[in-house]
């Protein structure tokens, strides 16, 4: 699945780009991503003429508020992209739903693999619609959090931390990749178990966790060959070229110049050096 630097990138770029602007058509190609309705109709005639409030993220979800108290809610799942589009460009394969505004282009979901979905709530029923958004975690990014309230809520819990970290009860939007670079930042274990961490350890785990996501989002998040990102505007995502550890087995760490880890956990590879204690 993407993860948080790469939702958010999507999110401040369409935040920038949209608001403002007045929906005059809505097309579906397929229910591919439609999975909440009945036929193409019954979603694509909610639109006309709403205009875009703005452009906001709830955990690995974008929601995009229009006037008269709806919300669009996007999921991207593993292979969707929302792109920028002027009306006369060609329409790419696997594109899914194409939204033409008054002025200025098209916003299109694209999504080869399936995983997307693309709906429209009433913007008081959200948590109502999307009951998995009520039991989010942390979110860093959205609202800072100081390292005393975080050290908190990791002793609370005795998981092992790189299970903690990709819960989304815990906190939201890690997956495989951020997990293991905040960790290796850290200089923690993934099987370390949470509620073991020293005063110290707490601080560097927070400072890694905080410090890794804004990276990302600053080089516009992760795109791999199993899993490409581009942001709206066809953009491939530069932070591969920092990660420190994730798919790099064999290659010699940064730290230690030996050979970097990598062994089964969670049902998932993960990646790892081994001064991390």
């Amino acid at each position: 699945m993407f993860e948080l630097p790469e939702i958010e990138t999507v999110r401040r770029e369409l935040d920038r780009d949209l608001v403002g602007k007045k929906v005059r058509s809505v097309e579906a190609m397929s229910m591919k991503t439609l999975g909440r309705y009945k036929n193409r109709k019954s979603f694509t005639g909610r639109f006309d003429d709403m205009k875009i409030l703005g452009v906001e993220r709830r955990g690995l979800y974008l929601t995009i508020g229009l006037d008269g108290g709806s919300t669009l809610v996007v999921d991207l799942g593993s292979s969707g992209s929302l792109r920028r589009n002027a009306n006369r460009d060609a329409i790419e394969d696997h594109t899914e739903v194409v939204i033409t505004f008054t002025q200025h282009g098209q916003l299109r979901l694209i999504d080869a693999g399936g995983t997307a979905q693309i709906f429209e709530v009433d913007s008081e029923a959200l948590i109502d619609e999307v009951p998995s958004l009520d039991g989010l975690g942390l979110d860093p990014v959205d609202e800072p959090i100081s390292w005393t309230e975080f050290g908190r809520a990791l002793l609370q819990r005795n998981v092992k931390l790189k299970t903690l970290l990709t819960d989304e009860s815990f906190v939201v939007g890690i997956g495989n990749i951020y997990a293991d670079e905040i960790l290796f930042e850290a200089g923690l274990r993934y099987d370390r178990p949470s509620n073991s961490l020293s005063s110290q350890e707490i601080r560097r785990l927070h400072r890694a966790l905080v410090g890794t996501l804004h990276d990302a989002i600053k080089y516009r998040g992760t795109s791999t060959p199993d899993r490409p990102f581009v942001d709206p505007f066809g953009v491939s995502g530069d932070f591969a070229d920092h990660l420190n550890v994730w798919g790099k087995q064999g290659q010699l760490s940064s730290r230690s110049r030996l050979p970097i880890q990598r062994v089964k956990f969670g049902g998932a590879w993960t990646y790892f050096c081994e001064t991390q204690v």
